[in-house]
């Protein structure tokens, strides 16, 4: 089973924990070059001078992040903590089926293992991504800046979290989440939660990329003889719960072929509907009927009811089954979470065509990490998303 360790963590100086509002982002990779120039302009601390390098092109772009890093640390922007601990992130929002709901998770250091070795567990196939900038970032600033996100089979994980630690920051997203982070520097709580979350295989939900270049980053380390914290990565861990996941699904972009072309191609699979202009209530009415829609350049959909016949041996999931009706025509698809934004990207000619389709169970995802299979790339989004800047792990000694 993984190691899991609390860690001697990098913070914002602040008065208050409400004061981290102006420096914190979103992840780097759910937004633009604007927003980006945006946050950078609104403090000079903000946390994407460092995590979304500014300049765009050159090998000198990563040092200069570490440099900026540096400086804040050096003139007491940010301070490390004395001792090590664990950092509790609470969110609280209100999801997609408008119900209040309140997330727990713990962010500690994870170990880094081989691919296969067992313990910590990949849930999907990862699409081809260039890697290069998170470890050249990495390799940089020796520092691990944003979490990996992880679900820990361990029963009762939940419980252990439910106590407040130390407020250390708090703030209010653009979208409502209310998001604290609580510092836990208890030995006798750190050893309860080392030794929960260190007792099952931990599944990767979000940060695939990330985990694989821990692993690169580890490996030359090692043969530099470099220091022991690469063994390990920043990881918040909470339990494979209903209550503490709120899961939105990754809709399907078809580029290269009309929505007739893939209704074609998909017909022997699906019993098919006209479903009218899609809107707000579409997601709710594919729930109901268990069913996907097939939106063209126009927005006007049409509903695709599975055959059950025509999937035997196929996954019970959406993706899955999609992926299989779509044979080599997969190839044409891109991803996009949000039904307004996928009707956007159809409106400014980004994809011919898209398929919206429904979440992935937590039955689907628990199957997932006790027969070791994979889902098909972008099957799952955890919302909401963590922001960057509420906490962050240096690697020097």
């Amino acid at each position: 089973m993984p190691r899991f360790e609390p860690f001697r963590a990098a913070r914002y100086a602040l008065a208050s924990p409400g004061d981290v509002a102006p420096l914190v982002s979103p992840p780097y990779d759910v937004f633009g070059e604007e927003e980006r120039d945006a946050l950078a302009a609104s403090h000079p601390s903000n946390i994407v001078r460092v995590d979304y390098p500014v300049e765009r092109d050159g090998a000198g772009r990563y040092d200069a992040c570490a440099s900026v890093l540096a400086s804040w640390v050096a003139d007491g922007t940010v301070r490390i903590d004395d001792s090590p601990s664990f950092t509790l992130y609470r969110m609280s929002f209100v999801d997609d089926a408008g119900r209040p709901r309140d997330t727990v998770g713990v962010i500690g250091a994870l170990e880094v293992v081989d691919e296969g070795a067992g313990g910590v567990l990949p849930h999907e196939r990862t699409t081809p991504k260039a890697k290069t900038d998170r470890l050249d970032l990495t390799r940089a600033t020796q520092a691990n800046l944003s979490p990996v996100w992880g679900l820990s089979l361990t029963a009762g994980l939940s419980a252990l979290l439910a106590e407040p630690g130390e407020t250390v920051a708090r703030t209010t997203d653009a979208a409502g989440v209310v998001h604290t982070a609580e510092r836990v520097t208890d030995p006798a709580r750190i050893a309860g939660i080392k030794s929960a979350v260190s007792s099952s295989p931990v599944l990767i939900a979000d940060g695939h990329h990330r985990y694989a270049i821990s692993r690169t980053y580890r490996d030359e380390q090692r043969a530099a003889g470099g220091t022991a914290a690469s063994d390990l990565v920043m990881t918040y861990v909470a339990e494979l719960v209903a209550e503490q996941l709120s899961i939105a699904a990754i809709h399907r972009l078809v580029t290269g072929h009309s929505a007739d072309e893939v209704l074609e191609r998909i017909a022997p699979f699906y019993d098919t509907e006209a479903a009218g202009p899609v809107g707000a209530g579409t997601l709710a009415a594919m729930d109901t009927a268990g069913r996907l829609c097939l939106v063209d350049r126009d927005g006007n959909g049409t509903w695709l009811s599975p055959r059950g016949d025509a999937f035997r041996g196929i996954r019970d999931m959406d993706s899955a089954r999609l992926e299989h009706a779509l044979g080599d025509m997969i190839g044409a698809v891109t991803y996009q979470h949000g039904v307004h934004d996928v009707l956007a990207r159809l409106r400014s000619g980004d994809a011919d065509c898209a398929v919206l389709i429904r979440p992935v169970s937590l039955q689907e995802i628990r199957r997932t990490a006790d027969t070791g299979e994979l889902m098909p790339p972008k099957s799952t989004f955890f919302t909401p998303k963590l922001l960057t800047g509420m906490v962050w792990r240096p690697l020097r000694p």
